[in-house]
């Protein structure tokens, strides 16, 4: 019995002295990328139950912050309007094939995508929206026909302009031609999740916001979630973390109302972590939904879309014999939520900056690595 007992004591050491280097060469990845010229702040939070890791760290080089305070999640959003798809489907009230044209008024319908002279608009459904398969253009980012300033590029020339909805659309088709014919591509854009939103709307006859609050934000307790220029937090009266594209700071413009149903939460990594455990473990939509958003096409080398969801295949990112998956997605302002289904590992987090996504993607893949030695 004593030794059985001395040796309990030596693994529980040992665990603990694990968790400790996890936790402070995780911390010097975290302050290294600090370092960098164009990043103003930082949050970090990697949580794992079966692992006992769960560190949290939040600093800025202006303003105090800490890891309750809100942040900017951009594209991120997607994940929360694609699973109320999923939660109206589960309802029974839409199917992931249905055609859009069954859910929204004939004012968006009419010439939605007209490619090569044939209209393709009635044939758009709402799986093409979810998987970025229609064919639509991206107002923010994709370039118009006329040469005049996408939307991106409007956000500071226009600050305290208020977007609609149907004005996104209509720019849309004003402005930009489609890709290809709806299913023969992939075009990431968030022409389609305005629409998605916007379908939302329609069917429940409750707002975006509204709905999130009653079937997402309310049941899963997360309490600091809204979304931007629409609502506001259950609990948490923090002021919003300041976001940047290079020396511009964005967080407070009017004009964020175009970034909407593909990118207006508002959010803190613990309320992103609480949603994504929830959505994996089936507590949102069924699993044969859940599993149905998981129908992955090719987005770029390493990368698959599914239905509003992302997976990383970090052997084919990284050209390593790596067996590890990141599943969940990123935005723009170099936010992220994932989890390593490998290592039972959710990360979440941000660094404000428009220039420095594609360094945080990195920067999981560096602390799944320690985690994955230790």
């Amino acid at each position: 019995m004593k030794h059985l007992f001395f040796s309990l004591l030596c693994f529980v050491g040992l665990s603990a002295m694990a968790q400790e280097t996890i936790s402070e060469n995780i911390g010097k990845l975290f302050k290294t990328e600090l370092k960098k010229e164009n990043i103003k702040s930082g949050i970090l939070h990697v949580y794992s139950e079966s692992r006992g890791i769960d560190i949290q760290l939040a600093e800025s080089k202006e303003d105090s912050i800490s890891i309750n305070h809100p942040f900017y999640t951009a594209s991120i959003t997607k994940m929360f309007t694609a699973t109320a798809i999923g939660v109206l489907k589960d309802q029974n009230k839409l199917n992931f094939e249905d055609k859009i044209a069954g859910y929204l008024p004939d004012s968006l319908i009419t010439n939605l995508h007209v490619l090569g002279g044939k209209n393709y608009s009635e044939e758009l459904t709402i799986a093409h929206l979810l998987q970025h398969t229609s064919g639509l253009p991206d107002y923010f980012t994709d370039e118009t026909n006329d040469g005049s300033p996408n939307i991106i590029n409007q956000l500071l020339m226009n600050p305290n302009k208020l977007w609609s909805a149907e004005e996104l659309i209509q720019f849309s088709k004003e402005k930009m031609k489609p890709h290809f014919i709806p299913g023969q591509g992939y075009h990431y854009t968030d022409t389609e999740y305005v629409l998605l939103a916007l379908i939302i709307e329609n069917v429940s006859g409750l707002s975006l916001d509204e709905f999130f609050m009653q079937h997402i934000f309310q049941p899963l307790k997360m309490n600091s979630s809204y979304i931007n220029l629409k609502s506001k937090a259950i609990n948490n009266k923090l002021p919003i973390v300041k976001f940047y594209a290079s020396q511009y700071e964005l967080s407070s413009l009017k004009s964020l109302s175009a970034d909407w149903g593909g990118g207006g939460l508002v959010s803190t990594t613990h309320d992103l972590i609480a949603f994504l455990k929830a959505f994996n473990t089936d507590k949102i939509v069924k699993k044969e939904t859940r599993l149905s958003m998981q129908n992955w096409v090719t987005e770029i080398k390493g990368m698959e879309y599914g239905f509003g969801i992302r997976q990383v295949s970090i052997d084919k990112l990284t050209n390593t014999e790596s067996d590890l998956q990141l599943i969940g997605h990123s935005g723009s302002t170099a936010s992220f939520l994932w989890y390593c289904p490998q290592l039972d590992t959710y990360i979440s987090g941000t660094f404000n900056q428009l220039e420095v996504s594609k360094s945080a993607l990195i920067l999981a893949y560096k602390i799944l690595t320690i985690i994955e030695k230790q």
